[in-house]
């Protein structure tokens, strides 16, 4: 079952379509969390309280706007474009993350969101 949520900041919002995923339905169970939002390059990442181990699937590079979670910070990462270690236009994720599910919309939009922001993620009623 697929479940979606809201991530918001002062600037703006954005929903994303999770799958059922191990590391999803534990980041579940603390919605809503709210957290302070870091910038690394063209990806957003803030601290989850989650703590789950790295998955078979989890991958470095992956397509912008994918929701990825990084084991090694218990963050959720959201990259949006080139990180500082990327090659070329690749969103190269500072090692390798589960893979949740995608944002709804233009991921662009988390150029908005500044290092020190306040987010917020909640579960979205259907």
């Amino acid at each position: 079952m697929q479940t979606q949520i809201r991530i918001s900041w002062p600037a703006g919002h954005l929903t994303a379509t999770l799958e059922d995923t191990p590391t999803a339905q534990a980041l579940g169970k603390v919605l809503p969390l709210s957290s302070t939002a870091h910038t690394w390059g063209e990806e957003v990442y803030f601290d989850t309280g989650v703590s789950v181990p790295r998955e078979g699937g989890a991958q470095q590079v992956v397509e912008p706007g994918t929701v990825a979670f990084w084991t090694d910070g218990d963050a959720l990462a959201l990259p949006y474009g080139p990180t500082p270690i990327s090659r070329g236009d690749e969103c190269r994720l500072a090692s390798p993350c589960n893979l949740l599910g995608r944002l709804d919309g233009d991921a662009r939009l988390l150029a908005t969101v500044r290092s020190g922001d306040p987010i917020r993620v909640e579960a979205v009623e259907d």
